[in-house]
């Protein structure tokens, strides 16, 4: 189930927490930059090949995004399966597309060649997070 008032959170944001499986069953959590998708109910973020969340849904795509409000008593989770587009190896290519796409939200435009270039020197791919249940609080106020 997902609640639109927190997926309305989650969309006003770009900030969070992915917690993704580590191989031993423990959560791995990581402070993380994400676009939102509202076609797809998606949280876009780019990372390295060789970092642990993106091992960690390799082998395992179930993740959790937790996502602040404005104060403590407001937050949103979702969870999702998330899906690897990349690494990019080629410059230009989809993953290359993809994360231009992500970090000119972020950065606004930026030049293309370079860009491309780095992403496949950083072996940079993007892991996208489609949310399948939401919880949390959407207080506006914080009790008392």
């Amino acid at each position: 189930m997902v609640d639109e008032r927190l997926l309305e959170l989650i969309a006003g944001k770009r900030e969070g927490v992915l917690a993704t499986i580590k191989p031993d069953g423990r959560p791995q959590l990581t402070n993380i930059l994400y676009v939102w998708d509202a076609e797809t109910n998606s949280a876009r973020i780019s990372t390295t090949a060789d970092r642990a969340k993106a091992r960690n849904l390799l082998r395992d795509p179930r993740a959790s995004l937790y996502v602040s409000g404005e104060h403590f008593w407001a937050y949103a989770v979702a969870d999702g399966v998330a899906t690897v587009v990349g690494p990019t190896t080629q410059p230009g290519d989809e993953a290359g597309r993809e994360l231009l796409s992500v970090h000119s939200a972020f950065y606004g435009a930026l030049d293309p060649d370079t860009f491309f270039q780095e992403m496949v020197d950083n072996r940079r791919l993007v892991l996208n997070l489609r949310v399948e249940h939401t919880y949390g609080l959407a207080l506006e106020q914080p009790p008392g």
